[in-house]
């Protein structure tokens, strides 16, 4: 039986599924030899997910290999030889970015991006699952140039049920920081969650805002932050790639929260992210729903990608 994460993923990822079911045609739901052509239509439908052009490459010319030298030898065995090659790929991303852990309360965790991407969302949906979890969260507010942020946050946080902290339009987000982790070390609160101010990484004076935000959650509390969570639309395809590795190389982000997978054809980002960056893919958004922002699980994706 699929599990709940397994079937809104499918919902999620119908666009992409199907269109790449359609141009895989039969080749990884047959029997007999294998032609050149299935292998090209495996090539092509990866190509159209958007997985990115040095990785399909790689792993078509991969199963190419295999078939010239007997590994494969029945169309029968493409499907299970693509979907090691592509769990293979998923979970080495994940072991080169294991989470970091709070030596003492709270975790703090910064989501972090461009305008446009999500975040203020995300961090509301992350508080939630947390709280499912029977973890106690606090939001903080730190995108201080939007006021329209700040209500945003205010009104998730009440839906969820968790404390938001938050100052004044154009207040200092460092000191929103401070507040909130004292705030959550008063009340015993496990999880911070920083929604941050969308930025370019070309903008110098908005990353090196960042980078205080960043030494003052160092100073109060141990390894903080514990993880940086770059948020990404995923209706960007590839075209967020390359946003993602400068981002990553001034914001030193160590995981991805992929929003509007469901919006799209191009989940096949996915995987371009983890060959591509080396960052897993935590959460992955399928919907607008409270409960529509799903923790990433590779196997089940892989599942949700191939599966007729």
């Amino acid at each position: 039986m699929a599990s709940p994460f397994l079937k809104k993923l499918k919902r999620g990822l119908f666009m992409t599924h199907t269109e790449f079911l359609e141009k895989v045609g039969e080749a990884i739901r047959r029997t007999g030899p294998v032609a050149p052509e299935h292998l090209d239509r495996i090539e092509e439908a990866l190509m159209a997910s958007d997985a990115g052009v040095d990785l399909v490459l790689r792993l078509v010319d991969g199963l190419r290999d295999d078939v010239r030298s007997g590994r494969i030898g029945d169309a029968a065995q493409l499907e299970p030889a693509l979907r090691e090659r592509l769990l293979a790929l998923l979970r080495r991303a994940e072991e080169g970015a294991v989470p970091r852990q709070a030596p003492v309360p709270p975790r703090v965790t910064l989501l972090v991006g461009v305008n446009g991407t999500g975040k203020t969302t995300t961090a509301a949906k992350i508080a939630h699952r947390l709280k499912e979890r029977g973890e106690t969260v606090l939001l903080a507010a730190a995108d201080t140039f939007r006021a329209a942020a700040v209500d945003q946050l205010k009104v998730w946080a009440d839906r969820i049920g968790v404390p938001v902290v938050h100052q004044q339009e154009g207040a200092d987000p460092a000191a929103v920081v401070f507040d909130a982790i004292a705030a959550a070390k008063a009340r015993g609160i496990a999880h911070v969650l920083v929604d941050t101010a969308g930025r370019l990484h070309t903008r110098a004076n908005l990353m090196k805002e960042l980078e205080k935000v960043r030494r003052v959650a160092g100073r109060e509390v141990e390894g903080a932050p514990h993880e940086v969570l770059l948020v990404l639309d995923a209706t960007t395809g590839s075209n967020g790639i390359e946003q993602a590795r400068r981002f990553g190389a001034t914001a030193g982000v160590d995981g991805v929260a992929l929003t509007k997978l469901d919006g799209t054809a191009k989940g096949g980002v996915v995987l371009a992210i983890a060959d591509g960056l080396g960052l897993p893919v935590r959460w992955v958004g399928v919907g607008e729903g409270i409960d529509d922002l799903l923790p990433f699980d590779a196997a089940e994706f892989v599942d949700a990608l191939l599966e007729g």
